[in-house]
């Protein structure tokens, strides 16, 4: 080889972030069957490889909305679903629980945060916003390194053919600074495989230590690279399958500890594997991305894709191909998985995706309106058989990204009026203002990428003022930080080490099978069980374990068994307090529970002395239990409405719920109208008023896989199961043959629930927004708040009615008029901001807009009537025997008219008669006194209104 290992070394890292120009590997035979080249083959083939070989379960790809993990903006690793398994917290029940030896195909989205790809996306051959990772997994040591380096290297070599001197691998080198040495097992492994030491690299933490936070499971990795070059010259070596060993746990102090368990976590880019084995230069060359760019290139004015890029590429056309064809496959996974262009986080960075794909696509690639929307079944095509729900939720995509396109064209095109326009204005010398490019821009008003903004500025030889746009960034985070809601405390938690002590010790995950304990008396209450329990644990703040807690201590507090519900599956959690038993006059009270690998901790203010062994009494705070459990059940009654209102592939986007409201996402593809609102209330209203049984029932999972209609989410459910239907027996709705859960609500559920519906009193959507494009957020309350809401609602209604009346009679004067358009402001502030019925509200907005309307032009009438009248008295004052009688044209045909009548004319001749003939004769009417009047009508011919006026004077006269 004509380079030293060294000099192969220190150009690994910039092989890695950036890939240069392909060659594809040798043509020489790769083994005596033909390996698997096609993108669907190839995945097939990676499964099939840890399934039938390796005894692997095969789970399917994670949504790419992260659950629960608010340090993501999109599953970005294959890890990510797994990571109760890393933390020690997965729920001993659920079926992840049982996980062991786990393969899988994970999408992933690299497009924000603290790992993104965003900006180097078409740049280069190999960057991608979205993009598959092929990975299997080991957990609780069942296997280490050498089994997942030996399983590795099989596949690549066996199953893929890819020649064995076309590999090289990098191990970790140590960390000296960290107190930890190389890892040599992992380098001897891989000599024992036959991969020599010219062929392996070491490298420290950078390259070959992977950590999953700032704080967590962490470990060296073994990465395996091909080498481009083929062995002619100086070797390009690129990244094909990074191999973690997950076996240290980094401690918020910055140390590094031993996991109680290991694990293995490996991980292979579905693309960049492609690339090799169909001898391509780039990942965009492959059957993953070649339909795409045909499909671009019929249906745009550009050249054909030639795969240039830097200074080669001219007029960035190809940029434009890649940037295309990577954004509209991200958008389309990201949609079918409830993740839509918005305004904040992950919807924020999708609607700054579809800006960026717009931009290329028309202003490079000379496409025509609509034209992204057409990509998606293109998408669909290529990667639907992997993940059915593009399929399923095809039109959706497409719907949603066209009108976002189209959207965007119309603010593309005004941005580029503002720009001209703020350019012709600067002197030769002048920047762009930043307050200009910021009201532009996704954090402003029209939704332009900076970038285009940029762009468009350098085409015309102008700079921007980056000082000032950065200064105004630094100002919009302080703002958002500022009206940004209140973080909910964490809380006491058991960190890994707690969790491997306690299963280390044998004690098993706590019996919260007592929430369940509750009954109906016979007038109607609830009945909720105390619990007896011992106090096996105590925890001070810092997690430390303790034998004993003293007076005023806040601790965390583990028993054998509980009545709290701990906080998951969107309802909070409960509250309460206990006592010990035998002093029953000193509570205990705690202010919440959380669920921690199966075991409930309690966060409790201790009064008095707690110790491990003591026996305890706990009891719920019952209203609170009963108001979530009424809110719940409403969850489940609102969530069938919206399927009765909207269809039933409507789907549930999350919820969360307290004694005082719940909230709950529905996937829209257009907001609710007032009527559809009041429909899925009256739906709730009348199973509340049915008083329906909720029926409660612990069942296999497998039980619960195939039965039409039953709703659940994208949760990890434990086995068994608890199923909860309204008016129909558990058995009778998994029958799949009754069709029940067609036909109700029937839902997988943990949640406390009501056991009939009519303690619900009812239900009042009080509130509606767009989370995002795609995305509608209900707020809702129940009972008497409910009932309080409406009679708000109806009162509203009344005080509108009576305005509306008040404004047709249109017999008053100014002040009296300017009385009234100052109502119809206050009731307009009343009605947006009172909690009352949302269908309601959005019907009296209608209608007092168009009321303020009327009252505003009432206003003004009346406001040129006085000019009018007052131009009539200055008149006859200059003629004081003189009657006169002036009229106005106003827009639409409409004519004032003011008069006034000498003193010596009357009574035979009054002002108030004169103006009523001559307004009637206009279909009008008239209002004054015996002096002076005036009034309105409408008319055309203003000479047969004046003929009419000048011969009712003449008559009186």
């Amino acid at each position: 080889m004509a380079v030293s290992v060294a000099a192969a070394a220190g150009r690994l890292p910039r092989a890695i972030r950036r890939t240069p120009q392909w060659r594809g590997p040798s043509r020489r035979a790769l083994s005596s069957e033909a390996p698997p080249t096609q993108a669907a083959a190839v995945r097939d083939a990676f499964l099939s490889f840890f399934r039938d070989r390796h005894g692997h379960r095969l789970v399917p790809s994670a949504s790419v909305r992260p659950r629960g993990d608010p340090s993501l903006l999109f599953v970005n690793a294959g890890m990510n679903q797994f990571k109760p398994i890393f933390l020690g917290t997965v729920d001993p029940r659920s079926e992840m629980a049982g996980f062991r030896r786990v393969a899988n195909s994970q999408k992933c989205v690299r497009a924000g945060g603290r790992h993104s790809d965003l900006e180097d996306v078409g740049r280069d051959l190999s960057h991608h916003t979205f993009f598959e990772m092929l990975g299997n997994w080991a957990f609780r040591g069942v296997y280490f390194k050498e089994e997942a380096c030996s399983m590795a290297w099989e596949l690549l070599t066996q199953v893929y053919g890819i020649p064995e001197d076309r590999l090289w691998v990098s191990y970790f080198g140590g960390d000296p600074k960290a107190g930890l040495g190389p890892d040599l097992e992992s380098r001897d492994i891989w000599l024992k495989l036959g991969v020599p030491a010219s062929r392996m690299l070491s490298f420290g933490p950078q390259e070959n230590f992977w950590e999953m936070g700032d704080t967590g499971p962490c470990g060296p990795c073994t990465e395996i690279h091909y080498d481009l070059a083929g062995g002619v010259g100086a070797p390009q070596l690129v990244e094909l399958w990074n191999l973690v060993f997950m076996q240290h746990n980094r401690e918020k102090d910055g140390s590094l500890q031993p996991l109680p368990q290991r694990h293995v976590d490996t991980g292979m880019g579905l693309e960049r594997l492609l690339a090799v084995l169909q001898g391509r230069r780039s990942t965009y060359d492959t059957d993953l991305f070649s339909p795409l760019l045909n499909a671009i290139y019929q249906g745009c004015g550009a050249p054909p894709y030639s795969g240039r890029v830097g200074a080669a590429d001219e007029g960035h056309t190809d940029t434009a191909y890649r940037v295309v064809a990577d954004h509209i496959r991200t958008l389309s996974i990201c949609i079918a998985d409830g993740v839509s262009p918005g305004m904040s986080g992950a919807p924020l960075v999708l609607r700054r995706l579809l800006r960026r794909a717009v931009r290329f696509s028309t202003e490079l690639l000379r496409a025509p309106p609509g034209f992204l929307g057409s990509l998606v079944p293109v998408v669909v095509e290529t990667l639907g058989g992997a993940y059915p729900e593009l399929q399923r939720n095809s039109a959706q995509i497409a719907s949603l990204v066209s009108e976002d396109e189209a959207a965007f064209l119309a603010s593309l095109q005004q941005g580029r009026r503002i720009i001209e326009r703020t350019v012709r204005r600067l002197g030769p010398s002048d920047v762009f203002p930043a307050e200009v490019a910021w009201s532009l821009s996704l954090s402003g008003n029209l939704g332009l990428p900076l970038d285009l903004v940029k762009l468009m500025l350098e085409e015309k030889g102008v700079q921007l003022d980056s000082a000032g746009l950065e200064r105004l960034a630094q100002e919009e985070a302080q703002h958002r930080a500022q009206q940004a809601e209140p973080v909910q405390e964490q809380g006491l938690r058991l960190d890994v080490h707690a969790l491997g002590a306690l299963q280390r010790q044998g004690v098993p995950p706590t019996d919260d099978s007592p929430k369940y304990n509750y009954s109906l008396r016979p007038s109607g209450g609830y009945e909720f069980g105390t619990c007896e329990a011992q106090v096996l644990q105590l925890y001070t703040e810092d997690g430390t374990a303790v034998a004993s807690v003293g007076e005023g201590q806040r601790c965390g507090l583990l028993l054998d068994k509980t009545n709290f519900y701990a906080e998951q599956g969107g309802q909070a959690s409960d509250r309460g307090y206990l006592v010990r038993v035998g002093l029953q006059d000193v509570l205990f009270p705690v202010a919440r529970a959380q669920v921690c690998g199966g075991f409930i901790l309690h966060e409790v203010a201790a009064p008095e002395c707690l110790k491990v062994g003591d026996q305890v009494q706990l009891h719920v705070d019952e209203a609170w239990r009963l108001s979530c459990m009424e809110k719940h059940t409403a969850v489940h009654l609102l969530n069938w409405a919206l399927r009765q209102a909207l269809g039933p592939g409507t789907e549930q986007r999350g919820s969360h719920l307290n004694p005082e409201w719940l909230r709950f996402d529905v996937a829209t593809q257009a907001p609710l109208t007032p009527e559809q609102l009041r429909a899925v209330e009256g739906t709730v209203q009348k199973a509340v008023g049915q008083d329906e049984a909720v029926y409660m029932e612990e069942v296999a999972l497998a039980r619960t896989a195939h039965v039409p209609g039953l709703r659940s989410l994208d949760e990890v459910y434990p086995d068994p199961v608890r199923v909860v239907s309204v008016g129909v027996p558990v058995a009778q709705a998994l029958n799949p043959a009754s069709q029940a859960a067609l036909q109700t609500s029937v839902e997988l559920c943990c949640g406390t629930h009501l056991l009939r519906t009519g303690a619900i009193g009812d239900l009042v959507i009080i509130g509606e927004r767009q989370l995002a494009k795609g995305t509608t957020r209900l707020l809702a309350i129940t009972g008497e708040q409910a009932q309080q809401a409406r009679e708000v609602g109806e009162s509203l209604a009344q005080e509108v009615e009576a305005a509306a009346a008040r404004l047709s009679q249109g017999s008053w004067d100014v002040v009296e008029a300017q009385r009234l358009s100052k109502e119809m402001g206050r009731l307009i502030d009343a009605v947006d901001t009172a909690v009352m019925p949302q269908w309601q509200r959005r019907e009296l907005q209608a209608t007092l807009k168009a009321l303020r309307r009327r009252a505003n032009t009432a206003v003004r009438k009346l406001e040129m009537g006085q000019v009018l009248v007052k131009v009539v008295r200055q008149l006859c004052k200059q003629a004081p025997s003189t009657s006169v009688l002036l009229l106005s044209p106003q827009p639409l045909g409409q004519v004032l008219c003011a008069c006034q009548v000498a003193q010596s004319a009357t009574p035979a001749f009054t002002a108030e008669a004169w103006a009523l003939a001559v307004c009637s004769h206009m279909g009008g009417k008239a209002w004054g006194s015996r002096v002076v009047a005036q009034g309105t009508g409408s008319t055309a011919d203003l000479d047969a209104a004046l003929s009419t006026a000048r011969a009712y004077a003449l008559n009186k006269l």
